[in-house]
């Protein structure tokens, strides 16, 4: 191994991007292991324990191998006639650090800077527990704002809000009446589709054989809501956001890794 700093990683894949504004686009995962949250509904409790070091160099010619297929200039969705007059545009493969939880290791900070530099768009999937501030105003930032379902709203850092641009999103993953109640609330009271877009993603509910026994439990008194209902509240309600749903669950087996 070389002398450069190393980060613990899970896993390094090309699929494509299930999630977020970004769906549907080639994406480089770069998994990150350990996690300091044990929400209710987590299908990666694999990455809470497993993985390995690798240095930056390493990971950097894993991406680059990965990468190297695809045009290095912009992306731009379109045609020529129907793009804005200075259209942003995105390499493609895009770059997302995910976990686990990916801040727990400071380091990936400046591997991400690194990335950006070589002409990458890098995407941070972060629990919103932990400080987005210190990130390269180029990375994308997708943080989550925990339900009471999760079992871990306590541990939300709202101060994170602060730090929100237009090119950030939220995502509030929801799987009952309850935890749609409160999300209406947040949306209100913090006037969160003002500050980026909002994603509502739906809890695809765990099998036995897929949840980890150290996962918090879903609180007796919360009433599920299937994904339906989610899209139909959504609507009655008139609500400024984004539904999704994790499209990678609906292309490959829900338990299948790498994808």
């Amino acid at each position: 191994m070389s002398g450069s700093p190393t980060l613990v990683v899970n896993e390094i894949y090309l699929s494509l991007q299930g999630e977020s504004t970004f769906a549907g686009l080639p994406c480089i995962f770069v998994r990150l292991t350990g996690c300091n949250l044990r929400c209710s509904y987590c299908d990666t409790a694999y990455a809470f324990r497993e993985g390995k070091a690798r240095s930056f160099d390493d990971i950097l010619a894993e991406v680059t191998r990965l990468a190297a297929p695809y045009p290095a200039t912009p992306w731009l969705p379109g045609s020529p006639e129907l793009r804005p007059a200075s259209p942003a545009g995105h390499r493609l493969p895009l770059v997302e650090f995910t976990g686990g939880e990916p801040l727990l290791q400071v380091r990936a900070i400046d591997l991400m800077r690194r990335l950006c530099d070589l002409g990458f768009t890098v995407l941070v999937e972060t629990s919103g527990a932990h400080d987005i501030s210190a990130l390269d105003p180029r990375i994308r930032r997708i943080v989550d704002l925990k339900a009471p379902g999760s079992g871990e709203v306590h541990r939300n850092r709202l101060e994170n809000l602060e730090h929100l641009r237009s090119t950030d999103e939220l995502k509030l993953v929801l799987g009952s009446r309850e935890d749609y109640a409160w999300a209406k609330d947040m949306l209100t009271q913090h006037h969160l589709a003002e500050r980026c877009p909002v994603l509502f993603s739906w809890v695809a509910p765990l099998l036995p054989h897929q949840r980890d026994a150290s996962l918090k439990a879903l609180p007796e008194v919360h009433t599920p809501m299937s994904r339906q209902e989610l899209v139909e509240a959504i609507v009655a309600d008139a609500l400024p956001v984004r539904f999704q749903l994790q499209m990678h669950k609906f292309i490959w087996s829900p338990d299948l890794r790498g994808v």
